[in-house]
Formats: structure tokens, C-alpha cells, sequence
């Protein structure tokens, strides 16, 4: 049986706003959080995610309030990720509303957590967001950053992503540090490179910038797509992406 491809906006939250830039820098303001996600529930989302950019790297919690607030205007998944320390952390993120939460650097430093989630809270709700990028040192030529993409673990990528799917992660978030922002495509490469070595769904998040840009990650893939500032400025709507999916013969829906 097909599984409908997911179209998924992607909510980059810095201070209470949503914010996008390139490679994830010289960020510009997007809009308020809730809004948007009001807008994207009217607007056909299959999912939201929303994503404290800044929270690993100001030593920041996630703001549960700003969470609890758009999780009453939706009716659509929300995954919220930045942040996350510990499994305590993980519980407020799901008592405020969201329905899965996405763990990145602390998965990290300490993969136990990873563990401890899905053991207590399930698999369903524990989402593996790995910043990626190329590497030559790593085996797989992908490595993983932490702290939004500003520091290297020095972990092999693809390596880290069959630990976590193992240790209980449902899902991969696979953003592509070299393609973030860029608009020229997801990276294909990744894609392929992570869907031969997990069958967890996958996330294909980073580079879309034009309608033709969807299909080809499906194809490499992804489970879902994500996009971000192609939604926030109305460069694409997502009914725009789900007709192009339909057309290439991918059930969405």
C-alpha cells in the first residue's frame, strides 16, 4: 500500500518570530508563529513543524506558551523541536500540544535520550532532526552538526541516523546544511544516501524552491517534504505542491 507523500511547512522560530535566511544565517522575519500556523492549517498543511533555531545554542528552552497557543488553532500534526534536553523536556513539549517532538544536538551529546523517549512516550512522537552536511572526513562523506549547524560532532550522518532509528526514533528530519535556503533543489544525494540504510520515514527538508523541486525527492526517497520560505512569502502555495505531486503520479492527500 502507498503512503500519501506529506507536504510540511517548516516554522524557523528565533525570539518569538518565524525567521529564514541561507545556510542558516542572515536571517529575515517571516511572521508571527501562530498566524502562520493558522494560515497553514487553513491552507491544506498535512503537518507543521516548528523549529527554535536558537535554542541548542543560547542554552534556551523551547517557549512552551508560543507552542500551547498555535497547538489550539490547529488540527494538523505539530512536531516541535529546539532545545530539547531531556525527557522531561520532551513531556512539556507534548503536555503544551505538540504531537511529536524533534530531537537534535542533545540526541547527540547523550543518544540514551533518544532511547528514553521512545520508550516512555513511543516511537510515534520521537523525531530524529539531524542537520547535515558534506564532509570528507566522514565514511559516508554526510557528517551531522549540532547546535543548528554552527559546530561539527564529528559523527558520521548516516551512521548516527541507523543508531537513533535503532535506539526508538520514528522519524528522520533530514535538512541538508549545503541546500538550506539555497532554492536549488533538495539534496539527492542525502536523500538516497539515508533511505538505503533506514526504512523510518523520511523528511527531505532543505533547497526547495520551485514547483519541480518536490517530485525528484520523493523519488530519491523522502517520505515528506518540507519547505519554508517558498510558504512564508507565497513564492508556492502548498494545493500548487500537492498538484505537482499529483501530477508525477504521487498520492498526497
Amino acid at each position: 500500500m502507498s503512503v500519501a507523500i506529506r507536504v510540511i511547512p517548516c516554522l524557523d522560530v528565533d525570539a518569538g518570530r518565524v525567521v529564514k535566511g541561507v545556510n542558516f544565517e542572515n536571517l529575515k522575519d517571516a511572521g508571527d508563529p501562530v498566524e502562520l500556523a493558522k494560515r497553514y492549517g487553513a491552507a491544506g498543511a498535512d503537518e507543521l513543524i516548528f523549529l527554535d533555531i536558537t535554542a541548542s545554542s543560547s542554552d534556551r528552552e523551547t517557549t512552551y506558551e508560543m507552542v500551547k497557543r498555535a497547538a489550539d488553532e490547529l488540527f494538523i500534526p505539530l512536531t516541535v523541536g529546539g532545545g530539547v534536553r531531556s525527557v522531561s523536556d520532551v513531556d512539556q513539549l507534548l503536555r503544551a500540544g505538540a504531537d511529536k517532538v524533534g530531537i537534535n544536538t542533545a540526541g547527540l551529546d547523550n543518544p540514551e535520550l533518544i532511547s528514553q523517549a521512545a520508550a516512555q512516550f513511543g516511537d510515534q512522537c520521537v523525531v530524529l532532526s539531524v542537520d547535515v552536511r558534506r564532509a570528507t572526513g566522514c565514511p559516508s562523506g554526510f557528517e551531522a552538526t549540532t547546535h543548528g549547524g554552527r559546530n561539527s560532532s564529528g559523527r558520521d550522518a548516516l551512521e548516527w541516523i541507523i543508531e537513533a532509528a535503532q535506539r526508538g526514533a520514528g522519524e528522520v528530519l533530514l535538512n541538508s546544511m549545503d541546500a538550506d535556503g539555497t532554492k536549488n533543489g533538495y539534496d539527492l544525494a542525502l536523500i538516497s544516501a539515508v533511505r538505503a540504510v533506514v526504512d523510518i520515514p523520511i523528511i527531505a527538508s532543505g533547497g526547495a524552491g520551485k514547483l519541480t523541486d518536490f517530485h525528484p525527492a520523493v523519488v530519491a526517497g523522502a517520505d515528506a517534504v518540507l519547505a519554508a520560505s517558498v510558504f512564508h512569502f507565497n513564492e508556492l502555495s502548498i494545493q500548487d505542491v500537492k498538484s505537482e505531486l499529483r501530477s508525477n503520479g504521487n498520492e498526497v492527500r
